[in-house]
């Protein structure tokens, strides 16, 4: 009676299944794909990293050792909006696939632990590491009813933690915002350096063992952007155009709270630092930023990477960040981005940006469109359907005003990032991108300026559940932002005004997860 019954339930299943197969059938689109279940919720972003719940703010400690990259972050364990702040850890090593690993510095009598940097002590100047070839020491700043310096070290490749007995190594020196030291080795003076955010400015100390600090110089206090405290500094060297012998250093510092219009932003200046001094190579009210959308805030890079300078950002806005629609977790990080020099006629040395190359394993279907004309009032991408996906497009322009893509498309939202051909503009435009009522300082155009060479424009864009990020021209203008759409809103538009213009190629490819049940 029971093998009888059992028949039963699955001849009946099977009819109902043909029922519903045949009123719903699977979709004929070029990506259609099933999802893992596992980081699945809706707004997860699928190849960004984020924490498995709470909250999360600017990354920390950022240090590359045998073979893994260490991604320390502002985290809340014990809810999603700001508070209880600590070092949260997750390891990779290919930057693209994450390991959550438990929480690395809690709280203390000094304070909630802020923002910081990580380095790798080769020679043992710190005298943590007896017996050992080396070892990790995290630089933070302790928030208590002051803001101080203070460190930690790892004999274990940063699994866990000791915090020095003789915190913090430097006091509050009478200034209210005085936080995130970034820290690295000089090999020109022989020393550690250690920059930190002081009010609307930088200041400089140099160490020999880590522990103790004294005070070189400041930079900044009337430079650049004006629009509130400076955070998290980073300073580093780099080549212009990849020639070892012709280099520039590269100071970055974010502006708190910034703009009504421009929100928690993150400026940059290009010069000479000599050990002991940072010189601006532009005049002082020089403005650079280092991207043009309102979510990339924070920016550190790792120390220790060899031949190559990664850094990653907090995707967020201060101005909304703790009311963002996200549950159980608020707040991601940018990709990883490969950050060089170059110089531009008639403006100097520039910033350049790229998604490191290890993304690309996340490719999997193709779609390619090459030599093709964009007219008006035609979609090429109409057969397409993706809330995940990457594209790169190669356009020469031709009489069209303004043209793009049009992604997350649904029947009333759309997240357009467009060319303006007028003016020279790159934009991403999210009024429409969805859910945008939690703030209303959310629902804006971001623009960059952007000009054709040879008469072509370049676009790399990606796309995740929320949020977009784009790179014109090889990095030279990027946007990043948030977006919110609805699950069901997977359309992608390739569109033009006003006339047309030339698609030299066109590469879209869907992108898996990065997240699995036994990561």
């Amino acid at each position: 009676m029971q093998k009888h019954t059992t028949r039963i339930f699955v001849y009946a299943m099977s009819i109902l299944l043909f029922i519903v197969s045949f009123l719903y059938p699977i979709s004929d689109n070029v990506f259609a794909s099933s999802k893992n279940e596992y980081y699945n919720e809706t707004y997860r972003p699928q190849f960004h990293f984020s924490p498995k719940q709470n909250w999360i703010n600017d990354p920390n400690g950022l240090v590359y050792v045998n073979g893994e990259y260490h991604l320390f972050y502002q985290y809340n364990p014990f809810g999603n909006t700001w508070g209880n702040i600590s070092w949260g850890h997750a390891v990779s090593k290919d930057l693209v696939h994450w390991k959550h690993l438990p929480v690395a510095l809690k709280p203390d009598d000094l304070g909630m632990i802020f923002s910081g940097s990580a380095v790798v002590d080769k020679n043992n100047t710190s005298g943590f590491f007896k017996g050992k070839k080396d070892g990790l020491v995290a630089i933070y700043t302790s928030s208590g009813e002051t803001q101080q310096q203070s460190i930690a070290y790892s004999t274990d490749q940063g699994r866990t933690w000791t915090k020095y007995a003789g915190n913090p190594v430097i006091k509050n020196p009478g200034i209210k915002d005085f936080r995130d030291p970034k820290v690295f080795w000089h090999d020109e003076t022989n020393k550690w350096v250690m920059v930190v955010a002081a009010g609307n400015k930088a200041m400089f100390y140099s160490s020999k063992n880590l522990k103790g600090w004294a005070y070189m110089s400041e930079f900044g206090a009337e430079e650049g952007a004006q629009l509130g405290v400076w955070e998290m500094p980073d300073l580093f060297e780099l080549p212009i155009h990849n020639d070892p012998k012709k280099t520039k250093w590269f100071l970055k510092v974010n502006t708190n709270p910034g703009g009504t219009k421009e929100g928690y932003r993150s400026q940059y200046f290009i010069g000479e630092f000599d050990g002991t001094t940072f010189k601006n190579d532009n005049p002082p009210d020089t403005v650079l930023w280092t991207d043009y959308g309102k979510d990339f805030f924070a920016a550190q890079s790792w120390s220790n990477v060899p031949d190559r300078r990664i850094w990653i950002a907090w995707m967020n806005n201060w101005q909304y960040a703790e009311k963002i629609p996200t549950n159980p977790w608020r707040g991601s990080m940018t990709i990883p981005r490969e950050v060089t020099l170059i110089e531009i006629p008639n403006k100097g040395v520039r910033l350049i940006q790229k998604p490191v190359e290890e993304l690309k394993q996340l490719r999997k279907e193709k779609y390619m469109l090459k030599n093709q004309l964009v007219i008006p009032k035609t979609n090429l991408l109409s057969k397409i359907k993706d809330d995940t996906f990457e594209i790169v497009a190669k356009v020469e322009l031709d009489s069209a005003k303004e043209f793009g893509f049009k992604v997350r498309k649904g029947e009333k939202e759309e997240t357009i990032i467009g060319y303006d051909a007028v003016e020279n503009k790159l934009f991403v435009d999210r009024t429409s991108s969805g859910e945008t009522d939690f703030s209303e300082q959310f629902p804006e155009k971001f623009e960059a300026p952007l000009s054709p060479k040879d008469g072509k424009i370049k676009m790399h864009i990606f796309v995740d559940r929320s949020s977009v990020e784009v790179f014109g021209n090889d990095g030279k203008a990027v946007i990043t932002s948030r977006i919110f759409p609805s699950p069901k809103s997977q359309g992608i538009e390739v569109y033009s005004i006003d006339g047309n213009v030339k698609l030299n190629s066109l590469e879209v490819y869907d992108l898996k997860s990065v997240w699995k049940n036994n990561e």
